[in-house]
């Protein structure tokens, strides 16, 4: 019995290698043209990445912002253009969806907010910051990554990328769960918690010869069809919180067969705020988004404490129903065994280092490496990058000494 089935077993193999060897001439054409395919259009996007040029701006704060994070969403909503794409933009010129990188900085102690991006949309993300934040100011900077290179004997480096918890649809925990929306008094400022203090204040406390670098890189999330690039359509995450909306719902739907006249239970208050939070995700513009952090010293310097500070900084996000922070791919490891010599992690960190001054994740060299990108809405995205006002006082946050009075009137609208 066991010969016999062994056979059958050994025939069913030549068969499919039979079946596989006559029609190779199609599989190995499909396989050439998915790789000509895939490679083409890497090197036009990343072609066009490189001749758009690029811009880092840094914004200075006064000492009083007295408008709650929901400026910094309308900044967004302005930023979220999915470009629409013919098929010789896409395959011939390369082009792609606008993307940038919001980062948070602490040099020595010294607070920085930084945006980057493409130089033809510089001047509207200068133009939508100066009409939600008339009284910052905005300059083209040097790019701070520059003088960093990677040397074991003269610097220490340890980075990740983070993730989420939970799938796409389920949101963090945003600026109006805190009730930000609600105050922005100077007497409101004293009592409500803006969850961004604890993230400023960890880079307010960052030593002369340690730095930390945050960064938020942005696109729109949109629908991906064969005129942008994707053979099988890629549909955008409004789906999956349908899908999300649906569950929750199916949970108190009766079958009037089985229970007739029955009433359906009442929702938990768990399920009310989960429904409430997909509802008002699903009404919000949403970005792919990937984070990455770095923190680095000087030799003898290391102080592990700063990973978990750095680590516990995003936990005010957290939500044990909905969503949170996790973390991703790191460039250390668990144990010495997987990590001979030191060669994997210094090879780790000099991609990350390289990813990070590249802005790299949506398109080139870094596309998709380590962690693939999530889904933030603009209220998710406006609560863990805005400009915090008087309630958040780390000393060591670069703010204007004096206030202005508005906005240049030479900008473009």
């Amino acid at each position: 019995m066991e010969t016999s089935s062994a056979h059958f077993l050994v025939e069913q193999l030549l068969v499919a290698f039979r079946f596989l060897y006559e029609f190779s001439y199609v599989w190995v054409t499909l396989l050439f043209v998915s790789i000509f395919f895939n490679t083409w259009l890497l090197y036009r996007k990343a072609l066009f990445v490189k001749k758009q040029g690029w811009k880092l701006l840094e914004i200075k704060l006064p000492k009083e912002i007295r408008k709650s994070p929901q400026a910094m969403e309308l900044v967004f909503t302005t930023m979220w253009q999915k470009a629409s794409m013919s098929f010789k933009d896409t395959y011939i010129d390369g082009k792609i969806v606008p993307y940038y990188s919001l980062e948070l900085v602490s040099i020595g102690g010294e607070v920085h907010f930084y945006i980057w991006t493409q130089n033809k949309m510089k001047d509207i993300v200068e133009a939508q910051i100066y009409a939600h934040y008339p009284t910052v100011e905005i300059y083209e900077v040097p790019d701070y990554t520059i003088p960093v290179v990677l040397d074991p004997t003269k610097m220490l480096m340890w980075g990740t990328h983070f993730k989420l918890n939970k799938p796409d649809p389920f949101p963090i925990k945003t600026y109006i769960d805190y009730e930000l929306d609600k105050h922005a008094t100077e007497k409101d400022q004293e009592t409500v918690i803006d969850p961004m203090a604890s993230m400023i204040e960890y880079l307010g406390s960052i030593s002369r010869d340690e730095q930390v670098w945050i960064q938020i890189l942005i696109r729109a999330n949109r629908d991906y069809g064969l005129d942008a690039g994707h053979i099988i359509k890629k549909k955008n995450w409004i789906g999956g919180v349908d899908e999300e909306i649906a569950k929750v719902l199916k949970k108190y739907e009766i079958d009037p067969k089985k229970d007739p006249g029955k009433p359906p239970p009442p929702f938990t208050e768990e399920d009310k705020n989960l429904l409430k939070a997909l509802n008002r995700s699903k009404s919000k513009y949403a970005f792919d988004t990937m984070m990455r952090a770095i923190y680095i010293c000087q030799p003898g310097k290391f102080n592990g404490s700063r990973i978990t500070g750095l680590l516990s900084s995003l936990r005010q996000y957290d939500d044990n129903v909905l969503n949170g922070f996790g973390v991703g791919l790191f460039t250390d490891f668990d144990y010495p065994w997987q990590d001979f010599m030191r060669m994997r992690r210094t090879q780790r960190e000099k991609m990350m280092l390289d990813a990070y001054k590249r802005r790299g994740c949506f398109y080139g060299e870094y596309q998709y490496w380590a962690e693939k990108p999530f889904v933030l809405t603009t209220e998710e995205l406006a609560t863990i990058y805005h400009f915090p006002g008087g309630m958040v006082s780390t000393p060591t946050m670069g703010r204007i000494g004096s206030r202005k009075a508005e906005a240049p009137n030479n900008l473009p609208v």
